[in-house]
């Protein structure tokens, strides 16, 4: 016995169409006249926007499903297209190569953008203007490093590792004070919750009176306690217990008691 398994049929080409298209549009390429492909091969295009509703969001859906039909076809199908015939060149595009930035960063809590920006300063002649860049350049590097470092930073460090990301040729003149940074920002990753809402606290208080009103009684502040019995109920506990006690307390005085007529009989 033979049997047609998935892995011994031919590659679906476009699996989200299925495979029964797939076998009409190789019947479709089979035809002999063009009139008879263009007919069917309409069917087709009507059927496959019906399996992918989702296409009909897409502008110009009726040109992708014309292509789809090219891609099954293997780009075989000899047809009258209402749009541009899609080819292999046309449709299958070579993925150009992402590379991803490779960068020696001397100092990584300034970033590479630094020393971008100290090679653009190094370019400038003019005198005034490159120091004014100098400057906005060192208060950047402290803004950085006060990013990522929860201590307050020195401008003499800034200023000298200024002088080593530029070869020891920007300086800033002795007693240069950059700009005082009142705030820092938090380093991603360490955000510090913030306090509970006041409706948790009126939670808890409403749920440990719940506690207390059903009977609980905690026992050395802890979590657990033993149940307490209410008022109400002691009070009853209490009576009951009282009536109990002196119906048993008559019941005994009457069995001790002995019949009168007897002990006066006995005494006569």
């Amino acid at each position: 016995m033979n049997f047609d398994y998935n892995s011994t049929r031919p590659k679906l080409i476009l699996a989200e169409y299925g495979r029964n298209v797939q076998n009409m549009v190789d019947y479709i390429c089979s035809l002999p006249t063009k009139e008879e492909r263009n007919k069917h091969a309409q069917i087709v295009i009507d059927m496959m926007g019906v399996l992918n509703p989702h296409l009909r969001d897409v502008s110009d859906f009726k040109h992708k499903l014309w292509d789809h039909l090219q891609i099954i076809s293997d780009f075989k199908l000899d047809i009258d297209s209402p749009y541009p015939i899609a080819t292999a060149k046309s449709v299958k595009h070579e993925v150009e190569h992402l590379g991803y930035p490779q960068h020696s960063i001397k100092f990584k809590h300034y970033g590479f953008t630094v020393e971008k920006m100290i090679d653009k300063a190094l370019k400038v002649t003019d005198e005034p203007k490159r120091e004014q860049m100098v400057i906005g350049i060192a208060n950047f590097m402290k803004m950085a490093y006060v990013t990522w470092n929860k201590d307050s930073v020195s401008d003499e460090l800034i200023i000298q590792d200024l002088k080593e990301l530029s070869g020891y040729q920007l300086t800033l003149p002795e007693g240069t004070v950059l700009t005082k940074l009142d705030f820092k920002t938090p380093p991603p990753g360490n955000r510090i919750k913030g306090p509970t809402t006041n409706n948790s606290s009126g939670n808890n208080n409403s749920h440990s009176n719940n506690n207390s009103s059903s009977g609980y009684q905690s026992k050395g502040g802890g979590g657990s306690g033993k149940p307490r019995m209410s008022n109400n109920n002691n009070n009853m506990k209490r009576n009951n217990f009282g009536s109990n006690n002196n119906s048993n307390n008559n019941n005994n005085n009457n069995r001790n008691r002995k019949p009168q007529n007897n002990y006066n009989n006995k005494r006569g």
